[in-house]
């Protein structure tokens, strides 16, 4: 007799700022930190990523100390670099990288998710640069991220997980293999965003098996395949789709989450699944009941 949930025992789930409507440090329609770490511990979730540098304390003993006795530990820290751009921004990406890496050591973490900038602002839609990368900037792009790998690693011991993402350079099936391609898989590895990956029209499953090796951590989303379509269909940028409502809970949209856990697990590696439903900005009291249906639901997967 087989059980009817199977056992994810390699999957640890999480949340994170993104699930409470948190993109900017500091934001006047974002829910203070202190409601965050009470809600995501009330919702039941033991693990958390930083989110932007400077939303959480950035001391390090106080953060120990308010995510300690909320009971949460923290999965990784994320930045935003354009190391497509070349060498001329390596110091300026340092600078930030730097103060984000410590934090996220500090905290005890080993993970530091990588997100490239975007081709079109994510506040006002404008476009800041070309959709597509000339040959050279992908060359850049490799072997910055190359470079940051390493001296993360050597500087902080953390492994760098790029984030595939909605408007910026690393998005589509084709971008994202070519990234894995020009890259060394010992150093490199990937941040898989379920509902990024699908808004940009890949299949996450597809992606898990075929580069199984080179996928480190796990966000989990989903799209609503209508307001997709309607997104696609007109060019509507990120910002306003996620206004739009195009991020949904599971198991509302797509992809499907539970082929998706159950590729990862198959993977047989240790991985963070970080729930992140994009929903900036949102009322306040919105965020916690999503989240602990979410929650339920990804225990009904059995995660």
């Amino acid at each position: 007799m087989t059980s009817a949930t199977p056992s994810l025992d390699r999957i640890r789930v999480g949340s994170a700022p993104d699930s409470w409507g948190v993109w900017f440090p500091d934001d006047p329609e974002q829910v203070p930190w202190q409601r965050f770490l009470d809600e995501v511990s009330q919702a039941g979730y033991e693990w958390i990523e930083l989110g932007p540098y400077g939303y959480l304390p950035t001391d390090p003993a106080r953060l120990g100390d308010e995510v300690g006795s909320r009971g949460l530990q923290v999965s990784a820290g994320t930045v935003f670099t354009s190391l497509h751009r070349g060498p001329e921004v390596w110091d300026a990406t340092w600078e930030h990288v730097g103060q984000v890496a410590a934090l996220t050591q500090a905290m005890g973490a080993r993970n530091l998710v990588v997100i490239p900038s975007f081709w079109r602002d994510d506040k006002t839609a404008e476009e800041i640069e070309p959709r597509e990368l000339t040959s050279e900037q992908w060359r850049h792009l490799a072997s910055g991220t190359e470079r940051l790998a390493r001296e993360v690693r050597d500087e902080y011991g953390l492994e760098i997980m790029v984030h595939p993402h909605a408007d910026t350079h690393i998005d589509t099936e084709e971008h994202v293999e070519r990234f894995l391609d020009a890259t060394d898989s010992g150093l490199v590895n990937l941040c898989l965003d379920t509902g990024h990956y699908a808004y940009c029209g890949g299949d996450s499953v597809k992606l898990i098996e075929t580069y199984g090796e080179r996928i480190g951590y796990l966000h989990l989303k989903q799209v609503d395949p209508e307001i997709l379509s309607d997104v696609v269909a007109k060019g509507t940028p990120f910002g306003p789709a996620v206004r739009q409502g195009v991020m949904c809970e599971p198991p509302l949209g797509v992809p499907a989450m539970e082929p998706v856990l159950a590729a990862a697990q198959g993977l047989g590696v240790d991985l963070f699944a970080i729930v992140e439903q994009d929903m900036y900005p949102c009322p306040p009291d919105r965020p916690l009941p999503i989240a602990q249906r979410t929650r339920r639901f990804l225990r009904g997967c059995g995660a």
